[in-house]
């Protein structure tokens, strides 16, 4: 019998556990938990007021000169 089978298995073992804990942190990592997500929205309605209120001080666009009903081209 192999004299360092159990070494062997005991480092496989050892890498599994590694890529179990980095997956665990990635997932953890990306995925926001409800805390996370109130504020994501509370964000992004500040964001969309913001921007809401913007759109409604610019004054409006003048019309070009060449689209007007009854205006003569030089």
């Amino acid at each position: 019998m192999y004299p360092y089978m159990n070494e062997d298995v005991a480092f496989e073992r050892l890498k599994d556990l590694q890529r179990e804990m980095e997956n665990s942190r990635l997932i953890a990592g990306s995925a926001p938990g409800l805390s996370g997500l109130g504020s994501l929205i509370r964000g992004l309605a500040e964001r969309a007021w913001w921007l809401g209120g913007l759109a409604m001080r610019r004054p409006p666009r003048p019309r070009p000169a060449a689209s007007r009903r009854g205006a003569s081209a030089p």
